[in-house]
């Protein structure tokens, strides 16, 4: 049974699951579908063609499916798409897809934390388990991969790749791709290691992270420039999930890579 305050607005041709509840003066459009145990809280706002999952939360001031800050906009029909178990706190704005794009769909996934004030743009794809941290704003059409976590008032150009479980200090300026199980920050942005702690927490094993890291060693501390660098780790470094994931992010980058910053040493992951 759902429970839905009194002064909320909820339109009639909006699709509400099991278990949901519905704050005071929040709204919810028409064209939403909102999956069983999700919770709006007050004063939330819902527009039109958003689709979210079960479990979620959306937070007092968060502003879910609003048209996108995008002059190429024309007010075609696009859309949101949350997965189960996502968390959007207070004031967070998420914007719908455009068509311009060939995209026309924002999409978060399962289980990801989003904190309040992020700002997520027309056409981003975040993935599953990621978190952003407060004041976080990324622009349009950027890809952030599964696990990772971008420090709170982190911006992030349009077009940016963000890899999975990379991780991104704080008040950082992204505007080159962030490679895979790296940790990356400053402005410039620059390659500071591999994420050594969230690699551990994930399970995996010293000896996989000693790989990546050696990876990575190869690639910016061995005076290659990063496509030389991507062919000496194919030839020198064994097939597998990480090598691969790591070399096919490089090699796909229409950014390029943040590099390494010129007092970056390569350090020790014990």
């Amino acid at each position: 049974m759902n429970k839905i305050h009194p002064t909320a607005i909820v339109h009639p041709g909006a699709i509400l699951g099991d278990n949901v509840e519905i704050g005071p003066y929040a709204y919810i459009d028409d064209n939403v579908t909102i999956g069983n145990g999700s919770k709006i809280h007050p004063h939330a706002v819902i527009y039109s063609y958003v689709k979210m999952g079960e479990n979620c939360e959306v937070f007092p001031g968060a502003v879910v499916g609003a048209i996108p800050q995008d002059l190429k906009f024309e007010g075609e029909v696009t859309y949101v798409e949350i997965g189960d178990n996502v968390t959007i706190r207070e004031c967070a704005t998420i914007n719908r897809g455009t068509k311009a794009s060939h995209k026309g769909v924002t999409k978060i996934g399962n289980n990801t934390l989003i904190m309040s004030y992020v700002h997520i743009a027309h056409d981003c794809h975040v993935g599953n388990h990621c978190i952003l941290v407060s004041y976080v704003g990324i622009a349009g059409e950027t890809d952030v991969d599964d696990w990772a976590i971008i420090g709170g008032g982190t911006k992030v150009h349009q077009f940016s790749h963000i890899g999975a479980h990379a991780m991104v200090g704080g008040q950082s300026a992204i505007n080159k791709d962030i490679p895979p199980y790296s940790i990356c920050g400053r402005t410039p942005i620059c390659y500071a290691g591999i994420n050594i702690v969230g690699l551990r927490r994930r399970g995996f094993s010293s000896e996989v992270i000693r790989n990546i890291k050696d990876i990575y060693d190869t690639i910016y501390f061995q005076g290659f420039n990063f496509t030389d660098g991507c062919s000496k780790v194919e030839a020198g470094f064994p097939p597998s999930e990480e090598r691969d994931t790591i070399l096919n992010f490089i090699r796909s980058s229409k950014r390029g890579i943040a590099k390494a910053n010129d007092s970056n040493e390569k350090g020790s992951i014990e």
